[in-house]
């Protein structure tokens, strides 16, 4: 489990890169393709395009990652999860197995024991 986890983060680290590196480029060849044509700018390079990216980024998008937003998400989640009938969970379940691969084994539902 650790090694996959090592891969995917490798991957997402490579596709980071990959994303950013091919972003500055597009945006250094489009500066430099319209910006002195309708301007009057200097030309400018990759360092500096990509230093472009990341002013934009904080000046229009912030790097607030999201954090607080996967909570409303899981919230409504469980609403949802505590409205199924056990069928309909085992159907979810089977279904996200399909797609994603299998997942570490379910906790069995609390019942509640009768009383003598």
């Amino acid at each position: 489990m650790r090694h996959h986890r090592f891969v995917r983060a490798a991957r997402f680290i490579l596709f980071a890169v990959l994303a950013a590196l091919v972003l500055s480029s597009l945006v250094m060849h489009l500066w430099n393709w319209l910006m002195p044509a309708l301007f009057g700018l200097r030309l400018i390079g990759f360092s500096q395009a990509l230093g472009l990216l990341v002013l934009a980024k904080l000046l229009f998008g912030g790097f607030r990652g999201h954090w607080g937003g996967g909570m409303h998400w899981r919230r409504r989640m469980m609403e949802r999860w505590a409205q199924m009938t056990p069928e309909e969970r085992e159907k979810f379940r089977a279904g996200m197995q399909h797609r994603c691969g299998p997942f570490a084994a379910a906790a069995p539902e609390s019942k509640a024991q009768p009383t003598p």
